[in-house]
């Protein structure tokens, strides 16, 4: 049975991240920012359709959710709880099989994904978020930030600066980071 085993507050004062007992997902992140888009994920439909959830991210063994500004976390996080308790694991899609790339991926955007998920993503994941690599179009590379980090003002100032600083410093001084 899925349980809620701690909450994490995140940077963002509109998201908290559940630490659940048991692995969501192995390999995968699923991110949704409305109830439309997570129709077809019956874990992520559930959080929506408690009053207040404006988006939820999820990924190995935890879940962050964010709220609308006006509800407060005492109206989510019961019924949060419940719902979890509830929930049978077993209805999460699964996770797509990985055959290296659907595109062809150059030898820059390994490099920089290693990167990424050697020193970026485990901070993100920390703070309830993740990083999404959307593409390399020469060397301007373009990301979306996830879970916490999504609408979070120091992800869009700090954080895309030290991440384009690290890239240039550790993989090629002209990589310019943008937000997508």
């Amino acid at each position: 049975m899925l349980q809620v085993q701690d909450v994490d507050l995140t940077p963002n004062p509109q998201a908290l991240k559940f630490i659940l007992n048991e692995k969501l997902l192995v390999s995968e992140t699923r991110n949704y920012s409305s109830a439309k888009e997570a129709e077809n994920d019956q874990l992520a439909k559930g959080i929506f359709a408690i009053r207040g959830v404006v988006s939820v991210f999820y990924m190995d063994r935890f879940i962050t959710v964010e709220k609308e500004p006006k509800t407060s976390w005492g109206e989510i996080q019961k019924t949060f709880v419940e719902f979890i308790k509830g929930f049978n694991k077993s209805s999460i899609p699964p996770e797509k099989e990985t055959t290296g790339s659907s595109m062809e991926e150059t030898e820059l955007l390994k490099t920089i994904n290693t990167l990424l998920d050697e020193r970026v993503r485990p901070a993100l994941a920390g703070d309830g978020g993740g990083l999404e690599v959307l593409g390399l179009n020469g060397t301007t590379l373009s990301i979306r930030y996830q879970g916490a980090c999504g609408s979070c003002p120091s992800s869009i100032r700090g954080t895309l600066v030290a991440i384009e600083n690290l890239l240039k410093r550790e993989i090629n001084p002209n990589l310019e980071v943008v937000p997508g």
